[in-house]
């Protein structure tokens, strides 16, 4: 078996890794999958398993890690801190598909890419699982003339299984971002401005800011003024204890290489697993010229690394035109510049994601 032709999944055989590469496996059969990362052991253990795949050791880390190869795309889940498998994706024309980027990261990228010549698409899907919100904001948005404000608001269980990934975005709390409030590009704190929100699940709870690429990439498909992201535990001590550590400053002072077991050891401490809930708010005037909210919620009983991998899979199929649409053209794209919504949908309700409003086809029962 070639590893020229196949679907490169970098990091494929981690947390999030794997859930993809069984997901594929069992949306796309007959499709050739590579899976790749430092331990080529583990990886060719995870191709056995999922047959019509090959293992190859490959690291993010050092140039030109593709060496020579040509898969036929590649969906990055690991962090590529250089670009280099990135660079190496546009060198050779491969489609690449990435689930890994934050707002700092995912700025120098797209301007990085903008001196190059871009002969493949390459969609960054680093939103709030796998952009799944970003779609879902879309979705919403579509139902109103002219979307105003967008509000996406996330409940992260204390008892979810998560990939060390998962917290890297709260690595960085005291660190000021900037999102669109009014039309305006603001710098905010994370952990501040509270709103106070239900949960499908019925838990209710004040919900935070933190930066996410779904605030720098809605305000440029949906039109919309404001778009803000926040975030709260279900669990009110670690809410209110992360709010203390970066209020106080003290998230600030332990900062660094030096306390980062510290903070990790307070951040990442993954459970056996537990619901991932997502709460959208969208307001702008309808057709009539009436302003309304619109609501949607998004539930996935299998947590949150089960959801980014299925936003990793409804963009590698929107990547390859695999949800029957023409695929991106060659360039920067990302999950809500051309969203396909029904497919996105079927596939969140055939892997038992419940998604609630009154504008989707699929319902909470």
């Amino acid at each position: 078996m070639t590893t020229q032709n196949g679907i490169l999944i970098a990091g494929g055989y981690g947390v999030v890794g794997r859930q993809v590469a069984t997901l594929i496996r069992q949306r796309h059969p007959d499709l050739q999958l590579i899976i790749a990362g430092r331990n080529l052991e583990k990886a060719a253990a995870l191709a056995t398993e999922l047959g019509n795949a090959n293992g190859m050791q490959l690291d993010v880390e050092q140039p030109n890690p593709l060496r020579g190869q040509h898969p036929s795309a590649i969906l990055a889940v690991v962090n590529d801190p250089y670009n280099y498998l990135l660079m190496d994706a546009v060198q050779r024309g491969i489609p690449y598909l990435d689930v890994t980027r934050w707002p700092e990261r995912l700025r120098a990228s797209v301007a990085e890419l903008a001196s190059k010549s871009l002969s493949a698409p390459v969609l960054f899907s680093s939103g709030w699982m796998g952009g799944i919100a970003a779609v879902m904001a879309v979705a919403v948005a579509k139902t109103l003339q002219q979307p105003e404000t967008i509000d996406i608001s996330v409940l992260f269980s204390v008892k979810d299984k998560s990939g060390p990934n998962s917290v890297e975005y709260m690595d960085r709390l005291a660190t000021p971002f900037e999102t669109m409030i009014e039309g305006q590009a603001q710098r905010v704190f994370p952990y501040t401005d509270p709103l106070t929100v239900t949960f499908p699940g019925g838990y209710t709870t004040p919900v935070y800011r933190f930066d996410t690429p779904d605030q720098l990439t809605l305000p440029q498909t949906t039109g919309a003024k404001t778009v803000a992201a926040r975030i709260a535990f279900d669990d009110a001590f670690s809410t209110n204890l992360l709010r203390f550590l970066t209020r106080s400053g003290i998230w600030q002072l332990i900062s660094g290489d030096r306390f980062t077991p510290l903070r990790r050891s307070l951040l990442y401490n993954p459970g056996s697993g537990a619901s991932h809930e997502i709460h959208i708010a969208v307001s702008g005037h309808d057709d009539h010229g009436t302003f309304k909210t619109v609501n949607a919620t998004i539930a996935d009983p299998q947590g949150q690394t089960h959801l980014t991998a299925l936003g990793a899979l409804i963009q590698l199929e929107r990547l390859l035109g695999l949800d029957g649409a023409v695929p991106p053209a060659p360039g920067v794209a990302y999950p809500d510049t051309a969203p396909q919504i029904e497919p996105a949908l079927q596939i969140l309700a055939q892997f038992g994601v419940k998604v609630s409003s009154e504008i989707f086809a699929v319902q909470d029962d």
